[in-house]
Formats: structure tokens, C-alpha cells, sequence
């Protein structure tokens, strides 16, 4: 069996363990990022049957017939739609049957009920594969450090071709970075593009507008990258022609706060206190109520994902999960500053595989 195969038959064996408490003799996995996780099937339709003895059955639709025999070579494939009543069908005799609540609908789990038998119990499954997915393996790592040295050399090359100006719009900008990424091999990137110019850097999640970038300005540019199904993301902000005493204090304190959180992320810290590594010194510069998002999140195969570093977090962080630190300050009608790097938790310091400098830039 191929070494990829070896990776998820593993995981399915740790979701079966998962599930052998709640006596569940089937799981019906159908959120493609899940069915991706534990079979390598990349389409845009399927869904998986994992019984609690390691057998499997998977579905998609006529279109995929090349591709999943191609992708999932160790588990039988049904071709036939809707793929999750296709194989409720063939479940014969008392059984339970986990789905996942999460991301099933009332519509959609009715639908499921009527295909089935009278004695097949329908369970509601949450977090189980979260999970698993929350450490990444080796393979997985490197991807994630591909991903982002794709996604970081782009943003670096925009900058060196002089594409963030002072007359340009924010949505170029953004389509500019964007077109470099896919130059440099991206599928797509991993969100909307965010470039928040002048009073729009205030906004966290603003996007980019056809505003023209000014002197003066700060700009905020959120990005990632996507490829081969995983995800980068990295926020650096700069300043147009010439700084003020307003963006050189606020860009102080958000990098001092960004290194603070950085240094805390090691294997064994609570996640509550990195976000407030980050917070603490926000907060004792007087920016507190500026700072309106967490810290950070993982990195995988979805661009938000577990672990999560907020005001309210529980948990811990361990060695091979991902994380984001991204404090920042947004003061409404002035502006804001985000520094965002993705990291690998590691034994001592992380290693962080969004590259470029923080320091502040004046364009």
C-alpha cells in the first residue's frame, strides 16, 4: 500500500477508535474537507461510509469515475447520487449511524431518515475528526510550508514590481496579488483578498474597494494561497510616502504585541494565554477596546480551523499543530494595523513558515 494510503488508513482507525465509546457501528462522513481527510478523494461531490471493523465504502457521481479510482485506489467506489442516501441504502439490519452535526442540515438529515430502514438509528457525531485533524503529520506539514513560501514570495514579488502604490485601488492591488499567486502555482487563494487602505485598514475584515490608496495611508493586506488542498495565510500592513506619529505608535505596539504571542506559542501553553501574550501589551499601551478579534487559529486544511487562541479558549497547544498570531488595533475614521504569521508548534520556539519582514515599511 502506497505511503499516502498508509496516512489514511491511519486516520480512519483513529476516527473508528473515536467512535467505539458512543457505539456507533458506521459513520457517514459527508463534508468534502472530511472525506478529503480520510480518503484523499479531491472532488466536489462524494461521501464516505467507515464501519467500525476499518471497511469502507465511498460515493461520488459519474463525473469523478477516473479520478476516485485514481485518488482512493484501497476503498470500494459506488458511483451513484446523492451520495450519502446512496449508501444508507445498502446498510442493512439494527445498526447506528453516526453523521456529522456540524455540517449536516434538518433538510438534509430528513432526506437521510427516509432512505433508511426502520431499524438503522441516525446519531449525531460533533468534532470527532476536528479532532484528529488537529495535529498534522509530516506530509502535511510540508505542504503547509509550501503553500505559505508560495503565498509570502508573491506578496514579496508585488511589492518588488512597485504594484502597491500610492493612485492605485485597493481591488487592483488585490488582483494583482492574487494573479502572482496563481502565477507561482496556487489553485486559488485561500480567501477573499483583503487590501484596507486609509480609514478602511480600520475595518478587520474589510476586503478591497475600488478606494484609491493615499499618501499617508496605512494598508492592511490579508492573503493566502491554496493548493493541493491546503491553505496559507499571513496579514502584513505597511505605510504609503510617509509615516505619522499615529501609525508609527500603533504599528509599535501590534508588532510588539505580534512577537509577544509569537514567543508564547509552545508545546504545553494554554491557548488563553497566548491570546493574552497578545492582549497584555494592547492593553497596557491603551488600545484595549481596539483590539476586537482573537489572537489566532489553525492552519490546514480548512483556512480557520482548530486550535483557536481567543479571550475564552480552553485547551492546549501541542507540538505539530498549527497557529496563527495576528493582534491588531483598528481605530475607527484613522486606521489599523494586522501582522499576522502562521506557525508550526514545535519543542522551544516555533517555527513560523510565513516569511518577510515585519518591520515597518514606508512605500
Amino acid at each position: 500500500m502506497a505511503l499516502a494510503d498508509t496516512r489514511f488508513l491511519t486516520r480512519r482507525r483513529a476516527l473508528a477508535a473515536a467512535l467505539a465509546g458512543q457505539r456507533i457501528d458506521s459513520m457517514l462522513v459527508t463534508h468534502l474537507t472530511h472525506v478529503r481527510y480520510l480518503s484523499g478523494f479531491s472532488g466536489s461531490n462524494a461521501a464516505l461510509l467507515l464501519n467500525k471493523d476499518l471497511s469502507a465504502e465511498i460515493c461520488t457521481d459519474g463525473r469523478y469515475t477516473t479520478q476516485i479510482a485514481e485518488e482512493v485506489p484501497d476503498i470500494e467506489a459506488l458511483i451513484d447520487r446523492p451520495s450519502g442516501e446512496a449508501l444508507l441504502r445498502r446498510i442493512k439490519g439494527p445498526r447506528r449511524i453516526g453523521f456529522e452535526a456540524d455540517f449536516v442540515s434538518v433538510s438534509q438529515l430528513e432526506k437521510f431518515r427516509k432512505v433508511c430502514d426502520e431499524d438503522v438509528e441516525l446519531v449525531p457525531v460533533s468534532g470527532e475528526i476536528e479532532a484528529i485533524r488537529i495535529k498534522k503529520d509530516p506530509i502535511e506539514l510540508r505542504k503547509l510550508r509550501e503553500v505559505a513560501e508560495l503565498a509570502s514570495q508573491a506578496f514579496q514579488d508585488m511589492l518588488d514590481a512597485g504594484e502597491l502604490a500610492v493612485g492605485r485601488s485597493e481591488i487592483v492591488v488585490a488582483a494583482d496579488l492574487e494573479y502572482r499567486m496563481r502565477k507561482l502555482g496556487a489553485e486559488r487563494p485561500s480567501f477573499d483578498t483583503i487590501v484596507a487602505s486609509g480609514p478602511n485598514s480600520a475595518k478587520p475584515h474589510h476586503g478591497a474597494s475600488d478606494r484609491i490608496i493615499e499618501a499617508g495611508d496605512l494598508v492592511t493586506i490579508d492573503f493566502g494561497a491554496h493548493l493541493a488542498g491546503f491553505n496559507s495565510d499571513m496579514t502584513r500592513t505597511l505605510v504609503m510616502d510617509h509615516t505619522t506619529d499615529f501609525t508609527k505608535e500603533i504599528y509599535e505596539v501590534v508588532l510588539r504585541a505580534q512577537l509577544a504571542g509569537v514567543e508564547a506559542a509552545t508545546p504545553g501553553t494554554n491557548l488563553v494565554d497566548v491570546d493574552a501574550a497578545c492582549r497584555d501589551i494592547i492593553e497596557s499601551a491603551g488600545y484595549g477596546k481596539y483590539f476586537v478579534h482573537s489572537t489566532g487559529h489553525g492552519v490546514g486544511l480548512d483556512v480557520h480551523e482548530a486550535p483557536a487562541a481567543a479571550q475564552r479558549s480552553t485547551g492546549v497547544l501541542e507540538e505539530n499543530m498549527t497557529l496563527t498570531i495576528e493582534p491588531g488595533i483598528y481605530v475607527p475614521g484613522k486606521g489599523g494595523v494586522r501582522i499576522e504569521d502562521t506557525l508550526i508548534i514545535r519543542s522551544g520556539a516555533p517555527e513560523i513558515i510565513t516569511k518577510g519582514s515585519k518591520d515597518l515599511t514606508v512605500l
